[in-house]
């Protein structure tokens, strides 16, 4: 099943979540730092357990299914990589990360890879000027 951009937004919170926290997360820390109603949370961890993106255990610890953890860490890695290509053309870091948090899910893997590539070639490209 495909999974929509709000599916993908909660495996990359609980993914955020379980790597600040250090400890098990919960679907009000989620709510909480999605800013969303428990309720809602509690009905997309039921969705994305039935799809198998996640587990939740007797107490209601959240961990993500090898598929879950899949999925969040390519939508973190999107997050992460075009927030600093957009704050790096000047963009300001609340309007980057919005940007990105929107672009990430719509951006395809092929572009996404092209993009990374150039990226890199121009910090290259500034290394390489700057030691001249």
């Amino acid at each position: 099943m495909h999974l929509r951009e709000s599916g993908e937004m909660y495996l990359e919170t609980i993914l955020v979540l379980t790597r600040e926290k250090n400890r098990e997360v919960h679907s009000l820390d989620v709510a909480e730092y999605m800013n969303y109603s428990k309720p809602s949370v509690s009905r997309a961890m039921s969705i994305l357990k039935k799809d198998g993106y996640v587990n939740v255990d007797a107490d209601g610890a959240i961990t993500l299914t090898e598929t879950g953890l899949a999925i969040a860490k390519t939508m973190y890695t999107r997050h992460t990589v075009l927030s600093q290509m957009l704050m790096e053309l000047g963009v300001d870091e609340k309007t980057a990360t919005e940007d990105a948090c929107r672009i990430e899910h719509v951006i395809s893997e092929e572009t996404f890879e092209r993009l990374k590539v150039a990226h890199k070639q121009s910090e290259k490209a500034v290394i390489s000027s700057d030691e001249s």
